[in-house]
């Protein structure tokens, strides 16, 4: 009798030990899942990297006008010519600025800090009219790579007074949208409570 119950308890203790390694492994291998998984979202997330929220475009008039001196200053050539810029900017974010944290136990992405609009980028389109070459000066392939960067900063220097920063600022609730869905593709949640949401973005969000 007395050896039948020494092997029931060996097969008792033999199982809780067995049960014991088992759930040990699996709440290893569950933790190792799900930080391989915080870990995706938030490449994810910087794989979109820049998120184009407002697009604007622009057409201003450019007088372009160069004077050099040759021959030690005893001629002046001068070259000018009036621009049409027909330009096409993109006001975002970038989300590489985000500031995240992973909570691996509530399978949670805590969003602390979204940045600022920027310019992303700028596509001008240069038509160039009553262009006047000087003798000794005279429009060349660098002058026209020139020009196309001081028509990017020409047109830079107009968008603060258009409104597109104000109103990529509205859509930045938009954009954490965006963000939140990314997380939920794989069945984490996102913690933004700790941005100032205006009521103006939180009504167009219910609404």
């Amino acid at each position: 009798m007395g050896d039948i119950v020494d092997i029931v308890l060996g097969l008792i203790l033999g199982a809780i030990l067995m049960y014991w390694v088992y759930s040990l492994f699996r709440k290893k291998k569950d933790r190792e899942i799900t930080e391989e998984q915080s870990t995706v979202i938030l490449n994810k997330i910087r794989s979109v990297c820049k998120l184009v929220s407002v697009e604007g475009d622009f057409a201003e008039i450019y007088h372009y006008e160069n004077t050099k001196d040759s021959f030690m200053s005893l001629f002046r050539s001068k070259k000018k010519a009036l621009i049409v810029i027909k330009a096409k900017a993109h006001i975002g974010y970038d989300l590489n600025k985000l500031n995240m944290k992973a909570e691996n136990q509530n399978k949670k992405i805590v969003l602390s800090h979204f940045p600022e609009p920027e310019v992303l980028s700028i596509e001008p389109d240069l038509q160039f009219y009553d262009i006047k070459n000087g003798i000794f000066n005279s429009f060349s392939p660098t002058d026209l790579t020139n020009l196309n960067q001081e028509a990017k900063e020409h047109i830079k220097q107009k968008i603060p007074e258009s409104g597109l920063m104000e109103t990529a600022r509205m859509e930045a609730l938009q954009a954490v949208l965006v963000v939140e869905k990314i997380v939920e593709t794989i069945g984490w949640t996102l913690d933004y409570s700790a941005l100032e949401i205006s009521n103006r973005e939180k009504q167009s969000l219910e609404e």
